[in-house]
């Protein structure tokens, strides 16, 4: 599909369209950020525990890397878990046996990526933080 480059309203560089159009994407973005943390308190328990995680990584002078792609992860799955919820809720207010299993495994992805989030942080934090006590 082609996109147009230049606006309806008035003539303007392409830069300016694709500018406009990735902020008016970030407010999007924002908007589904904005209700995950309004509506989900996992959202807001693993946010914690990433900037705790994050913090500590500081403080020990441990490779920042691996602790921001796990916070990273789970956050991000987090956010699809709710995303899958909120169809599943659309597409089948009632309970059906289908919709479960979609709700249990993408609860099932956030678990996985917790658990191991927790392993990388064991692995690359508690050398790091034993050496500084």
């Amino acid at each position: 599909m082609s996109v147009p480059l230049v606006s309806p309203k008035r003539e303007e560089t392409a830069a300016e369209w694709l500018g406009a159009r990735w902020w008016r994407s970030m407010r999007f973005a924002m908007a589904g950020l904005s209700f995950a943390w309004r509506t989900q308190a996992n959202f807001r328990i693993e946010t914690a525990c990433a900037a705790l995680a994050l913090g500590l990584a500081v403080w020990a002078r441990a490779p920042l890397a691996p602790i921001l792609l796990t916070c990273a992860l789970v956050l991000s799955l987090e956010l699809v878990n709710t995303a899958i919820e909120a169809l599943v809720d659309l597409a089948s207010p009632e309970l059906h046996p289908l919709a479960k299993v979609a709700k249990d495994v993408a609860a099932a992805a956030v678990l996985i990526a917790s658990i191991f989030a927790v392993i990388v942080a064991l692995a690359e934090l508690m050398p790091k933080i034993l050496l500084r006590l």
